[in-house]
C-alpha cells in the first residue's frame, strides 16, 4: 500500500509539474506575442523614390523610438511590408488581405490617391491607419481611425503665405499648369491668402513656348508669384521667366521637392525662393541631430520624406505603449500628443487629427559647384495649422 500510495503521489507531483510548466510557457508566449503591423508603400512605380525615403526614416525612427531594441511592451514588432505600386486599386486589395489575416494596425503610403481610399476601410473594421507623406487634405478629418504622419496641402499653401510676413493688400498671382492640380493650387492660396489679392494665369499642359506666359507674369508685376507647377517642363518654364526679367522686384516661390531634383530649376535655382516641407539643415533638436548622425554614417543626408517615415514610427510605438493592440486606447494615446520629432515640436490635433509642424523657406545657394540649402526663415506649427474641419465618422 506503501508503494501504491508513493507512487499515486509521484504521479500527481508530475501532473502539476508539467502543468505548471505548460502554465508558464503560455505566459511565456504570451508576453512575448508580437505586434502585427501592415506597411503598404510605394516600393515601385512613379513614387518609389520617396517610398524609399519613408521606409528608411521609418526604420530609423523605430530604432530610435524604441531605443534600439526594436520591441514595445516586451513584444516584437512583426512588420508587413507590401508595395502598393502608388495604385489605389493594389494598395486598397492590400489593405483587405492585411484586415483579413487580424491586422490591427496598418501604416503607408506617399501616394494620397491610395490613402483616402485606405482611410475608409480603417474606420469600416475598425483598424488604426497611421498615412505617411500624403499630403492629401481629406486624410485630416476623414475618421477617427486615421492619422497622419505627414503635412497637408493647406499647410504647404500656408508656408508660401509665410514669405508675406504680416503684411496685407499684397499682390499674388499663382503661375499654374491648366491641369486639376494646378487649379486646385489656385483655389487654396485664394483661399488662404486672405488679405491678399489673387488671380491666375493658367499655362496649357501642351505649351512648349512659355514666354507669352511669362510675359503675362512680368506685366501683372506681382509682389509673389506662385507657381504649381508638376513635369518635365518646369526647367524651360523657370528659365523663360527668367528672360523675361520676372525675378526682379517680384518674389517667385515655389515648393522645393527632393535633392535629387534641385539640378532641375537650372541657373535659376538661386533666384527662385522656396517653401520647404523639410530639409536636413532647418531643424535644430536632438531628434534631427540623431537622425543625420545615423546617415552621416552611410554617407547619405536625410531627404523631403525622410521625417514622415520616422514620425509614423514615434506614433506606432507610443500608440502600442499606451494601448497595447487595442484599437480605442491607440487612438486616445495619440490624440493630442505633443512630442519632439525631427523637424521640431509636432502635435497632433484631437479634433481632426492634423498633423501641426513647423515649415520653413528655403533659398538654393551654389557652394563648390552644388546646391545646397539655405534656410531663411521658418513657419511655426501656428502660422501653418489649417482649419479645424468635423470629423466625419
Amino acid at each position: 500500500m506503501r508503494h501504491r500510495f508513493t507512487k499515486v503521489m509521484l504521479a500527481a507531483a508530475l501532473f502539476m509539474l508539467l502543468a505548471g510548466t505548460a502554465t508558464v510557457a503560455a505566459r511565456s508566449e504570451h508576453a512575448t506575442a508580437g505586434y502585427k503591423i501592415g506597411f503598404i508603400y510605394p516600393r515601385t512605380g512613379l513614387l518609389a523614390a520617396y517610398g524609399a525615403e519613408e521606409i528608411q526614416g521609418f526604420k530609423l525612427g523605430l530604432q530610435y523610438a524604441t531605443k534600439g531594441t526594436m520591441k514595445v511592451n516586451g513584444k516584437t514588432l512583426d512588420i508587413t511590408y507590401v508595395d502598393d505600386k502608388g495604385d489605389a486599386a493594389t494598395g486598397v486589395t492590400t489593405a483587405k488581405d492585411l484586415i483579413g489575416q487580424g491586422y490591427k494596425i496598418l501604416m503607408g503610403t506617399g501616394s494620397s490617391g491610395v490613402a483616402v481610399q485606405i482611410a475608409p476601410l480603417a474606420a469600416q473594421n475598425p483598424v488604426l491607419y497611421i498615412s505617411g507623406p500624403a499630403a492629401a487634405d481629406a486624410i485630416t478629418g476623414i475618421n477617427k481611425y486615421t492619422f497622419r504622419a505627414g503635412r497637408q496641402t493647406i499647410q504647404d499653401v500656408l508656408d508660401a503665405k509665410s514669405f508675406l510676413g504680416k503684411s496685407s493688400g499684397k499682390k499674388v498671382v499663382v503661375f499654374d499648369q491648366d491641369s486639376v492640380f494646378g487649379h486646385g493650387n489656385y483655389a487654396a492660396v485664394k483661399a488662404f491668402f486672405t488679405g491678399h489679392n489673387v488671380t491666375e494665369i493658367s499655362v496649357p499642359l501642351t505649351a512648349t513656348d512659355f514666354t507669352p506666359f511669362a510675359q503675362q507674369a512680368k506685366n501683372a508685376n506681382p509682389d509673389l508669384l506662385f507657381v504649381a507647377w508638376a513635369g518635365t517642363t518646369g526647367g524651360a518654364m523657370f528659365k523663360t521667366l527668367d528672360q523675361q526679367g520676372v525675378y526682379n522686384g517680384t518674389q517667385v516661390v515655389t515648393g522645393l521637392a527632393e535633392r535629387a531634383t534641385w539640378a532641375a530649376f537650372g541657373d535659376q535655382a538661386t533666384k527662385i525662393n522656396f517653401l520647404s516641407h523639410y530639409v536636413s539643415t532647418a531643424p535644430d533638436n536632438k531628434v534631427n541631430d540623431w537622425l543625420k548622425a545615423k546617415l552621416r554614417g552611410r554617407n547619405q543626408v536625410p531627404d523631403l520624406f525622410t521625417p514622415d517615415g520616422f514620425v509614423q514610427a514615434q506614433m506606432l510605438v507610443r500608440a502600442l505603449q499606451k494601448g497595447d493592440y487595442d484599437v480605442d486606447k491607440m487612438i486616445g494615446a495619440l490624440e493630442g500628443w505633443r512630442f519632439l520629432a525631427p523637424k521640431g515640436f509636432q502635435a497632433i490635433r484631437p479634433q481632426d487629427h492634423a498633423m501641426l509642424q513647423p515649415m520653413f523657406r528655403v533659398k538654393l545657394v551654389s557652394k563648390n559647384g552644388r546646391l545646397a540649402a539655405n534656410v531663411t526663415g521658418t513657419a511655426s506649427t501656428y502660422d501653418t495649422a489649417p482649419p479645424i474641419v468635423p470629423m466625419k465618422t
